[in-house]
């Protein structure tokens, strides 16, 4: 088991690209989240030092997803409102050399747990179909309490968490919904 560890490991770190995919997929059309609803509240950590590797991988805090699903996440943040809360985006489209940071920072426990993508695989946000939010509150513009921070990597994290105060429960289940009800799913090891 060890040595099969060991070759799975070394040839993620040798990789050099992203996965070759093979099938019929759409033509890629990234846009700009805050051109289509300037109203989503932005803040990308990993443009800044407020992440857990505790430096920027991105230049600009800018985030992006394929039109389908930037689209659908516009559909959530508009029946949040009746709510009284925004999304909050952290990130959307992530290139495949930061998922391969990712990776090559993270600890074999995190590597385990899956809080990070196996860059031989890619990821959802590697496609541009993934997007890490929260809920802001449209009244104060503050950003809610969630059972756990961003960038986490603890149990309380899990969608399942039956931890925290009820409210922060009750409003992670909110965000849950209302993204599931425009197609999104939850990823099991984040809220």
């Amino acid at each position: 088991m060890g040595i099969l560890l060991s070759s799975v490991l070394l040839l993620t770190s040798c990789q050099s690209g992203p996965p070759k995919e093979s099938g019929t997929f759409r033509e890629p059309d990234l846009v700009e989240i805050s051109k289509l609803d300037p109203t989503i509240r932005l803040d990308i950590r990993y443009a800044t030092t407020n992440n857990f590797l505790g430096r920027p991988v991105y230049r600009q805090a800018r985030a992006f997803l394929q039109r389908p699903a930037a689209e659908a996440l516009v559909r959530a943040h508009r029946n949040l409102k009746t709510n009284g809360y925004g999304i909050l985006l952290f990130d959307g489209y992530r290139p495949w050399s930061v998922t391969k940071i990712f990776w090559d920072s993270a600890t074999d426990e995190q590597r385990r747990i899956e809080f990070v993508a196996n860059p031989q695989k890619g990821s959802r946000h590697n496609r541009g179909c993934a997007a890490d939010v929260s809920l802001y509150e449209l009244a104060t513009g503050k950003e809610v309490q969630m059972p756990s921070a961003y960038d986490e990597f603890s149990e309380r994290a899990f969608p399942s968490y039956t931890g925290g105060t009820s409210e922060s429960r009750a409003l992670r289940d909110l965000l849950r919904h209302a993204m599931e009800a425009e197609g999104f799913t939850v990823y099991p090891a984040e809220w």
